[in-house]
């Protein structure tokens, strides 16, 4: 009778681990090196070119840069203002949608069709046009009633990405099994219950990835609204290099954004690979 060998196992597992543990400084070494590497080369190239002093001085001017900092801080409070609102509408108008589309009751027919006009209209326009469109186009309806531009330019955020909201969130639903919904329907559930108890939670595990890179889109986009005159970030830079003559200013809005974006951006990354490991591991999503 073969005896199992609890301690060979254990000095293999071992063995493994410690593979595994060289492996992943490696990695890192190679990372970090491979990063300096390229930081080096694009440094050199750039300190070769013949026009590197005037870009630097017109782009990179640490004094304007240092001095832009308050003012485009303070507009950049305007985009997070814009941006809070602006989730919250497509959150609202873009699941509203999707239910709509997915909706499989013959009254919603005539909804379902304007609710897929909607998005392909929506999603066929460009963000800027949209803008110019709600911006100038709603104040003429009402030209005795001065509408303020940040609301019109949340209006047309939220009208825009409400469209790609809801495709992400209809791709979600339909890809939930239909024997969920059957399940859910044999226990007694109504479809308004099976929609929010059953369906939408799997629906969001599933497409949470593409509703955060959207999301980070939006985020950027929240900055056209100074073409409509709304004193943000971006509009404070544009001050700034009037000022200065220099673009240094716009170089400064382009740091807040991304600054801005990373957490998001690291969040994002964190689930699409959680989800993944679950998936490889046979867990649930």
């Amino acid at each position: 009778m073969a005896i199992f060998d609890s301690s060979a196992v254990s000095a293999v597992e071992l063995e493994r681990e410690q593979y595994r543990k060289s492996e992943g400084l490696k990695s890192v070494v190679t990372s970090i090196v491979s990063a300096l590497v390229l930081a080096v080369v694009v440094a050199t190239a750039l300190r070769l070119s013949p026009g590197w002093i005037d870009v630097k001085r017109s782009f990179f001017n640490g004094k304007v840069f240092v001095e832009s900092i308050p003012t485009v801080a303070q507009g950049l409070l305007l985009n997070l203002k814009v941006l809070v609102f602006a989730v919250i509408g497509v959150a609202i108008i873009g699941t509203l949608l999707a239910m709509i589309r997915t909706s499989r009751s013959a009254v919603m027919l005539p909804l379902r069709w304007l609710a897929a006009f909607y998005t392909t209209i929506m999603r066929g326009i460009p963000m800027l046009v949209i803008l110019y469109l709600i911006g100038f186009g709603v104040p003429g309806l009402f030209p005795k009633t001065r509408i303020d531009p940040v609301i019109l330019g949340t209006a047309a955020v939220i009208l825009s990405y409400s469209a790609y909201i809801a495709e992400v969130l209809r791709a979600g639903f339909n890809d939930v099994h239909p024997s969920q919904r059957a399940a859910a329907r044999s226990l007694g559930l109504t479809n308004l219950q099976t929609l929010h108890l059953v369906v939408v939670p799997q629906a969001l595990r599933k497409v949470a990835p593409a509703l955060m890179n959207d999301f980070i889109s939006m985020q950027k986009d929240v900055g056209l609204i100074s073409t409509l005159g709304a004193v943000d970030a971006i509009r404070a830079a544009q001050t700034m290099q009037a000022q200065t003559y220099n673009f240094t200013p716009y170089v400064v809005a382009s740091v807040a954004f991304i600054l801005m974006s990373i957490p998001f951006i690291l969040l994002n990354d964190w689930y699409s690979a959680r989800l993944r490991s679950r998936e490889l591991n046979g867990g649930i999503v």
